[in-house]
């Protein structure tokens, strides 16, 4: 199998970004604009893993927590900017595998990079399917692999319907669960007069081995939480304006999603005992019960529609690439078709599904998180990489232009946490 999709990226090299799109134009509907494509990023990066993942990073870091959050963030920073002058330099579904193609022109290592991207949303989905299962068994104890089949269905069934109604589902989730997030902040507003009393306690004083790996195996956790925005790339066909928006849009959710994690983060560590934080599957809506039963439903409800909506973007972005690197292929074709009436790639969605559901009946939460975050990783070094080499050989791009220095910081810090999370390991 891995042959035949080696020669998916044996075909014609075309001789601009744009002579690719012009070729695949007609595919897909461009009914995405700035807004909505922000909303989209938004709602991918701050999902149900957030959610559920961070009694867990609170339990690894403790009041090291925000800080965590920080370096966390300037880490995804340095990788997201480097898509955004990618995506902006070649506007393609299936993004990571085509730039490795301009960059080393070797169809073996795009086409390894595809399948890194798919599998990547297909854990990352099964990820938040089974923090979803455990959001309701909390309420309503039955059968796990029940609680998996119905949030698979449901997510198959809309995904498949049409992108516009994708994104509009997106869109709505994202202004609920971000508000939901506000709605901590807000009721847990005390945790900052707490905070400023104690504030040392989260500054490390030494150098001390075991904090700092606490912190760096907290940051590996917490990139789980910030993976999203990359998906952006693999909707390009389908963005209005797209060597503007998609850039744009991938830097405004970075920094909205930095704000609000800080600010959680941080009235979480202070608001409850750090080990009941730990141990709880559905540790805001536990700070949420604080404020009454009702805040806790709320919540726990915020929590079911954050976990949809991650894991629908996730669905959506492994069928396009899935669709993006069967293009060229004969016996992968089925794959690339659209259906006329959705204007989606069908088959490609179902096989997708069919793996998310596969991993989600075999896996544990804190795995699934922990083999998305390590495929994020090596993606963002090799998309660093790539950068690197294509500014080195074509110089400035005019639309968007980083500083070289950029992409070397960026492949550098994600090799440090996967070296730090890999040396652990032993």
């Amino acid at each position: 199998m891995f042959l035949e999709l080696m020669m998916i990226f044996e075909c014609k090299e075309y001789n601009s970004s744009k002579e690719f799109i012009m070729k695949n134009e007609g595919q897909f509907k461009r009914v995405i604009s700035l807004p909505f494509l922000i909303f989209y990023g938004v709602g991918t990066i701050v999902g149900g893993g957030f959610y559920a993942l961070l009694g867990k990073v609170a339990g690894t870091a403790g009041y090291f927590t925000p800080l965590a959050f920080f370096i966390a963030t300037l880490i995804a920073l340095f990788s997201a900017l480097s898509y955004a002058e990618l995506s902006s330099r070649y506007p393609v579904s299936a993004g990571e595998a085509y730039y490795v193609k301009k960059a080393f022109s070797r169809a073996w290592l795009s086409t390894f990079v595809g399948i890194l991207v798919i599998f990547t949303g297909v854990v990352s989905t099964a990820t938040l399917t089974v923090a979803m299962a455990g959001f309701l068994e909390e309420l309503l104890p039955l059968s796990t692999v029940i609680y998996i089949l119905v949030i698979v269905l449901f997510m198959t069934l809309i995904a498949i319907k049409g992108i516009k109604e994708s994104v509009w589902f997106s869109t709505i989730v994202t202004i609920i669960e971000v508000g939901g997030l506000l709605f901590i902040v807000y009721i847990a507003s005390e945790s900052f007069v707490v905070m400023k009393e104690n504030i040392d306690l989260m500054i490390p004083t030494s150098f001390s081995l075991e904090i700092w790996q606490g912190i760096f195996v907290a940051v590996f956790l917490i990139f789980y939480a910030f993976i999203g925005f990359e998906d952006m790339v693999n909707i390009a066909q389908e963005v209005k304006d797209v060597r503007r928006t998609l850039p744009i849009a991938i830097i405004v959710s970075i920094a909205i999603t930095f704000v609000i994690y800080l600010l959680v983060a941080t009235v979480a560590i202070f608001s409850m005992d750090l080990e009941q934080l730990a141990a709880s599957a559905s540790p805001l809506a536990e700070i949420a019960k604080q404020d009454g039963y009702w805040s806790y439903i709320v919540l726990w409800s915020i929590g079911i529609l954050a976990g949809l909506n991650g894991a629908l973007v996730q669905i959506i972005m492994a069928s396009r690439v899935l669709y993006g690197v069967s293009q060229n292929s004969q016996k992968f074709s089925l794959f690339s078709k659209v259906n006329a009436w959705t204007g989606t790639p069908i088959y490609a969605t179902l096989l997708v599904v069919v793996i998310v559901l596969a991993l989600a009946l075999s896996f544990d939460l804190v795995l699934l998180a922990k083999i998305t975050s390590t495929i994020i990783l090596v993606l963002f070094i090799v998309v660093n990489a790539s950068l690197i080499v294509i500014k080195r050989r074509e110089g400035r791009h005019k639309e968007f232009n980083l500083p070289l220095f950029m992409p070397y910081v960026g492949l550098l810090s994600a090799l440090t946490i996967l070296l730090v999370h890999l040396l652990k390991l032993f």
